[in-house]
């Protein structure tokens, strides 16, 4: 369970910050408690999540140790290529609603995989590829205290590819 002003990433949406817990009645009478949620960069959206969802991944926001740890491992990390379109896409869709950390760099990776290859990403695979860099680099950018348009050059500044 989550508390008021934890950080969490929140399916798709992003790094969003719990701002209240409620409990709210229903037209049936029936009363669930829910995460009032505000995404990080997008200040004018309020989200109401119910404290059982299990639908969409939520997840607190990993430790500053942890980014640490991932830009030292990127080097070694796997890129993960799939020569069908169809498959390709498919997992794309799957690591990227995953929302681990592990598999938004995979994704992006395969941008400069595909690049040194002379491999084709199609509009589907850049957009999923867009997309995970937004949610890494929001994530990073809270735990690093830098704004997300930094987090490339911070990363770039502790390895060397």
């Amino acid at each position: 369970m989550f508390k008021v002003d934890d950080y969490i990433m929140y399916g798709i949406t992003g790094v969003c910050k719990v701002i209240d817990i409620t409990n709210e009645k229903f037209i049936n009478g029936e009363k669930r408690d829910y995460y009032v949620l505000s995404p990080i960069h997008n200040n004018n959206t309020i989200i109401k999540i119910p404290l059982d969802n299990n639908k969409i991944p939520m997840r607190k926001i990993i430790s500053k140790g942890d980014v640490t740890s991932l830009i030292n491992d990127m080097p070694n990390m796997d890129t993960l290529w799939i020569d069908d379109e169809k498959k390709r896409n498919n997992q794309f869709k799957m690591m990227l609603k995953s929302g681990k950390c592990e598999d938004l760099i995979k994704l992006i990776f395969n941008k400069r995989y595909a690049k040194s290859t002379s491999k084709k990403l199609n509009k589907a695979d850049k957009e999923i590829i867009k997309e995970a860099e937004r949610l890494l680099h929001e994530e990073f950018a809270i735990i690093l205290n830098i704004s997300p348009n930094e987090v490339n050059s911070y990363i770039a500044s502790q390895i060397a590819y």
